[in-house]
């Protein structure tokens, strides 16, 4: 898996991607604190990430999965949470 830095860049691609200032946030952010998002200077709480996610019109698992498997890893990323959830006795093989 990706280290977590790549959130950052994750964050970034979404919120561009759905042409997004750093000012369309400010309902739950300031444009300062997207900015340290952005740059890893600070590390979001789980329910700020539902709430950025919200803003941007994507569940936060798409953060995620672009943050752990970047644009071309999706399928094998899956794959292996599949492969945990069944030995956690919480997916059917």
């Amino acid at each position: 898996m990706k280290p977590k830095s790549s959130l950052p860049a994750a964050l970034k691609t979404i919120r561009k991607a759905r042409g997004l200032s750093q000012e369309a946030f400010s309902d739950v952010s300031s444009r300062t604190y997207m900015s340290s998002l952005e740059r890893g200077l600070k590390s979001p709480t789980l329910s700020k990430l539902e709430e950025l996610c919200e803003v941007m019109g994507v569940h936060p698992l798409t953060l995620l999965t672009l943050a752990y498997a970047g644009r071309s890893d999706v399928d094998k990323l899956f794959v292996h949470i599949r492969h945990e959830l069944n030995i956690l006795g919480l997916e059917e093989p």
